[in-house]
Order: structure tokens, then C-alpha cells, then sequence
């Protein structure tokens, strides 16, 4: 029987994170992967085509609409959508290649299958073709991410109602698009069937979109995808999908009661969030403790109430990212060697990768509110930012919330271009406890986007420079 010091169960990106930083440790590790590629859900269904697609949408609606602006003429631009799906296969290739590059050079043994823990230190490995192994490990972390969340009868076959997999492999642009929950996921990717033509209608069970984003940057962003020609049906929830059609038949319910309507759409995607992956790993057997949400239950050093099994990413509370995942993959293999792994779940940025982009790290005003704490807030217009006007990307804020006695920096929320690569800054800024003025006062190159950062951070003294 092979034995570990640790095998990781899953390899997405806090799974094969986990077990490269073991190995750099000097823990012999081995890793335990369902599917035939290494990556999980981000790099082979998820993050990565996602982002290949939004980027390439973007580029041909910006070759579409602003090139004429600039003196650039193409003419009429056009998609040749099996070539669009084919880069972002490459771009899912490339990546999950280089993890089987990195699991080489860090000598981790990888087993393909389905991973059960089938007693402690003991992992049984089930191969596609049903012929078993056991593997034995001093310890075991589960890493092995969520599931998409599905609807109350209605059936998500891929074709024609997706889920975000099937939304990735769609052959043909659809005539019109339905999208079940305004979040992140249907925002991306409604986006970018909206950008390659389709009309794209999405229903929201709240009354805002984007829970869990700052409501005054999710307003704003609201208005732009409605210009955008992206609709909204808020306060509202399907009931039911007739397939039996040419075209999909959607029952729309008000949240509150009232008249349902049917909405004709070619393709229905349930975007109404994910859930924790546990099935088939053992848990019940074992006696895994789990939340009443099927999220894992662990201390503040990732162990499970059974001795050697520990969890982290998906599976266990907090946001469902991929990199807070991989800080936690770091933290645990850190622990286990002995170190002071740690992660700091006040400094966590997330992403919406639409144009213009959200990104936003710590608190939101409502959450200041909620707690009682005491804030400032600074903000500034991209409408005022040089390179923002000589990019013609104009639209969004930069927001900082800093502490009212401390000055300390509480939150920070961007709507706008490339907000994902600002908000690092803004991430180092708390994770080293500065305060807004500290930003204000350092140096930032001119003209540059990041300028809107420095110029929010003034705006906090009510001394912004240049709006």
C-alpha cells in the first residue's frame, strides 16, 4: 500500500496549491483527481474559459464600436464562434497542462479517480474503469470545490438549459438568452453572449443584482448593463421551463404573488450560485461534521472533528474563490509542517470580470453600517482620470472607506476599467494596515488609471486634486 505524508483530494486551485507547497515543505504528497485533467472547476469549466470568452467578447465589441472613435477602420466586424471556443480551449489546455507540469517537478504522485476516504489515513482511489486502490497518508486534505446549484424541477441538460459548463460549449449564438440570477456567473457570462448578439433577458430573485456587492457600486452597474441592452425582471423567480418547443417556454413568477408570465428564450442559464462538492468522499462514514449549508465544519486551522482530515476552498465557509482557496491550500500545508500558515479573511478581493469591471476588497458601507463602526468615505470618477477619458472607458468610481478615528483603511470598491489589477494595491494597503492617507501620499504615475485610487484616497480629507 503507497503511503504519504499528505494526499490532497481534489485538485483545483487550493488543491494542487496545497500539495505543491507540501511538497516544498518535504512532505511526500500525492494528489487524488476525478477528472482526466488537473485544475478542477477553474481552470477547466470555470475561471479560465470563462475569462477567455469575456475577453475576446470584449475585444470584438470594442473593435465593433470604438475603433471608429480613434481613427482605426475595420469595417464591420464578425465571430467565428468555433474559433472563439477553440482559443479558449487552448487557453484551458495550456493551463492544465502547466499544473501537470508543476505536480512533476514538485514530485507529487498524481491518481486519477474518485477519491473516498474509506477509513483514517486510509484513501480508496476509484478508477474510471471501476478497478480500486487504497492509498495511505498520515494526512488528508479535502479540496475538492462545489457544485453548481440547480433549481427546484426544472432538468439542466447542457443544451439548451446550461449551467455555467454548458454556457461555455454553447455551439451558436443564441437568438435570446434567459438568465436564472443576476450574480456574478450570469453577470460574465450574459455579458458575453449579450457582446456576440444575443438579447439577453436575466431574473433575479431579490430586488437588487449582485448580492454582496457594495449596493451603491451595484446600482450604478445596474444602469450601465441596462444601457448596455441588458434587461432585468428584479423580484422575480422561475417556475418552470417548457422544453417541448423549437424554443424554450419560461414561467416568470413575481417573488411577492401576482400574474406569472411566459418568456420565449432559446437557451436558460441557471446561475443561482454553487454549492459544496462532498459526495462520494466519505464523509457520513467517517462522521465529518457538516453545516447546515453541507459546508464543511473546521477550526481555525482547517482540521474536521476527525483526527488527520482537514478542509479547505469550496467546501468549507466563505467566499467561493478560487485564490482564497489557494491561500488557504498555503496556510494548511504550512500548519501541517509545523509553520504558522495563516490567512487573513479581511483581505480578500473579488472580481466581476465584465466591463467595466467591480473589484472590492473589505468591507462595504452596508456591512460599516451594520456593524456600528464609525467611517469616512472618499470617492473619485473615472470621469475625471486622463487615461480613463483617453481610453474612452469612463464609467465607475473608485471608493475607499477608511475607519473615522484611525483612518484606517476599512474597504476599498472599484467599478470601472481594469479594477481587477487596481485592487491589489488596495489589498497590500490593508493587508499592512494603512491608512488612507498613506495611499494619498504615495506616488503614483501619471497619466495611469491607479490615479483614481490616490485621488479617492484624498477625496477621504475632502482634498481630491482633480474633481
Amino acid at each position: 500500500m503507497p503511503s504519504y505524508d499528505l494526499i490532497v483530494i481534489g485538485t483545483g486551485p487550493g488543491g494542487y496549491v496545497c500539495a505543491i507547497r507540501a511538497a516544498q515543505l518535504g512532505m511526500k504528497t500525492a494528489v487524488v483527481e476525478k477528472r482526466a485533467t488537473f485544475g478542477g472547476t477553474c481552470l477547466n469549466v470555470g475561471c479560465i474559459p470563462s475569462k477567455a470568452m469575456l475577453h475576446a467578447s470584449e475585444l470584438y465589441e470594442e473593435a465593433g464600436h470604438s475603433f471608429a472613435q480613434m481613427g482605426i477602420k475595420l469595417g464591420k466586424p464578425s465571430v467565428d464562434l468555433a474559433a472563439l471556443l477553440k482559443y479558449k480551449d487552448q487557453n484551458v489546455e495550456s493551463n492544465v497542462k502547466g499544473v501537470d507540469f508543476l505536480f512533476k517537478k514538485n514530485k507529487i504522485e498524481a491518481f486519477h479517480g474518485s477519491g473516498r476516504i474509506a477509513a483514517a489515513g486510509k484513501v480508496e482511489v476509484k478508477a474510471a474503469d471501476g478497478k480500486t486502490q487504497t492509498l495511505e497518508t498520515k494526512n488528508i486534505v479535502i479540496a475538492t470545490g462545489s457544485d453548481v446549484a440547480r433549481l427546484n424541477g426544472i432538468d439542466i441538460d447542457e443544451k439548451r438549459v446550461v449551467s455555467s459548463t454548458g454556457a461555455l460549449e454553447l455551439p451558436r449564438v443564441p437568438q435570446k438568452l434567459l438568465v436564472v440570477g443576476a450574480g456574478i456567473i450570469g453577470m460574465e457570462l450574459g455579458s458575453v453572449w449579450r457582446r456576440l448578439g444575443a438579447e439577453v433577458v436575466v431574473v433575479e430573485f431579490l430586488d437588487h443584482i449582485l448580492p454582496g456587492i457594495d449596493v451603491e457600486v451595484a446600482r450604478q452597474f445596474h444602469r450601465i448593463q441596462q444601457r448596455q441592452g441588458i434587461a432585468f425582471k428584479l423580484s422575480s423567480k422561475v417556475t418552470a421551463v417548457d422544453t417541448a418547443g423549437k424554443t424554450l417556454k419560461v414561467k416568470v413568477e413575481p417573488v411577492e404573488g401576482g400574474a406569472a408570465e411566459t418568456i420565449e428564450a432559446d437557451v436558460v442559464l441557471v446561475a443561482i450560485g454553487r454549492v459544496p462538492y462532498t459526495e462520494s468522499v466519505g464523509l457520513e462514514a467517517l462522521g465529518v461534521k457538516r453545516d447546515n449549508r453541507g459546508r464543511i465544519v473546521v477550526d481555525p486551522h482547517f482540521r474536521t472533528n476527525v483526527a488527520g482530515v482537514y478542509a479547505i476552498g469550496d467546501v468549507i465557509a466563505g467566499p467561493m474563490l478560487a485564490h482564497k482557496a489557494e491561500e488557504e491550500g498555503v496556510a494548511v500545508a504550512e500548519i501541517l509542517a509545523g509553520q504558522a500558515g495563516h490567512v487573513n479573511y479581511d483581505v480578500i478581493p473579488n472580481v466581476v470580470y465584465t466591463f467595466p469591471e467591480i473589484a472590492s476588497v473589505g468591507k462595504s458601507e452596508e456591512e460599516l453600517k451594520a456593524g456600528g463602526t464609525a467611517y469616512n468615505v472618499g470617492k473619485f470618477p473615472f470621469t475625471a482620470n486622463a487615461r480613463a477619458r483617453t481610453n474612452l472607458a469612463t464609467e465607475g468610481f473608485v471608493k475607499i472607506l477608511a475607519d473615522a478615528k484611525t483612518d484606517r483603511v476599512l474597504g476599498v470598491h472599484i467599478l470601472g476599467p481594469d479594477a481587477e489589477t487596481m485592487i491589489a494595491e488596495a489589498a497590500i494597503a490593508m493587508e499592512f494596515g494603512a491608512s488612507s492617507e498613506d495611499i494619498a501620499r504615495t506616488c503614483h504615475a501619471h497619466p495611469t488609471l491607479s490615479e483614481a485610487m490616490k485621488e479617492a484616497a484624498l477625496a477621504v480629507a475632502k482634498r481630491a486634486i482633480n474633481f
